[in-house]
């Protein structure tokens, strides 16, 4: 009976770690790519590990797409969440998964230890273990346009924003978005691509006050302003006075003149 008893124990001790390694390996806070979930490239299926259907309250954006791409030109994209759980920035907070058609994707400069190849696939970026812990769950990627003739480049992208607990479930959110560019004249300018209901909340002011001396040009034509207010009321007031004080006494003289004539006047009538 005891050995029995010690066998159970055992065996329970076996399936809780194996639970919990199952778990571990579920949450991807090193990346993610591929046919991982199993419904497909997660790019273009989405996070369904987490849940099974996306969720619009989570706002994906890229950011800096060009128009119409040149060929060869290296563009840098900014993927941003924005909803989801609350972010605890002691773990994990978010994670995204890129893959392009044609091209190649890097990371930008100055934000390598974020994002890495899946597979040492050159058309896929993921978060890294660092980048999953990105509290503003934002990551940036440059892509390279492909050869010229090569026609219409889709990008796919999924977001997915977690609660740092680790274990995959309904509480966390992610969202997907697909876009695509063609080859043609590209003057600069870039645009905004998002998927979501739009409805973002910005974040609350870290403070209520701002330094005087840090408002610069908008503090300068502030008081620009009162100045010009108050030498409107000075001319108002100097016109006032003029008139009260200046033309009132000149009327006032005229008054007495004519008062003196009409005087000297009914004298001759007697």
């Amino acid at each position: 009976m005891k050995m029995h008893h010690l066998t159970s124990r055992r065996l329970l001790t076996l399936t809780c770690f194996a639970l919990l390694l199952a778990g571990s390996t579920q949450a991807y806070s090193t990346g993610i790519g591929g046919d991982e979930d199993g419904n497909g490239d997660v790019s273009v299926a989405g996070c369904t590990c987490h849940s099974e259907l996306p969720d619009n309250s989570v706002t994906l954006i890229l950011e800096g797409v060009p128009y119409h791409y040149s060929a060869g030109t290296s563009y840098e994209l900014k993927i941003q969440i924005i909803g989801g759980p609350t972010i605890d920035t002691t773990s994990n907070a978010g994670g995204f998964s890129m893959r392009v058609s044609f091209g190649t994707l890097a990371a930008a400069e100055g934000y390598e230890s974020e994002t890495h190849h899946w597979d040492d696939d050159s058309t896929t970026m993921t978060h890294s273990g660092s980048g999953a812990e990105n509290a503003e769950r934002t990551w940036h990627v440059v892509w390279t346009a492909p050869d010229s003739g090569t026609g219409i480049t889709t990008f796919w992208l999924a977001g997915n924003a977690v609660n740092g607990d680790g274990i995959p479930s309904d509480l966390d959110r992610w969202n997907r978005l697909i876009t695509s560019i063609d080859e043609g004249e590209d003057n600069g300018e870039t645009r905004t691509v998002f998927s979501g209901n739009g409805e973002i909340t910005p974040p609350a002011p870290s403070e209520i006050h701002v330094d005087l001396h840090e408002m610069g040009a908008a503090l300068r034509a502030h008081w620009l302003g009162l100045l010009g207010f108050g030498a409107v009321i000075l001319v108002i007031i100097f016109c006032g006075l003029f008139l009260r004080y200046g033309i009132s006494e000149n009327y006032s003289g005229r008054s007495n003149l004519l008062k003196l004539r009409m005087k000297h006047s009914r004298r001759g009538d007697q």
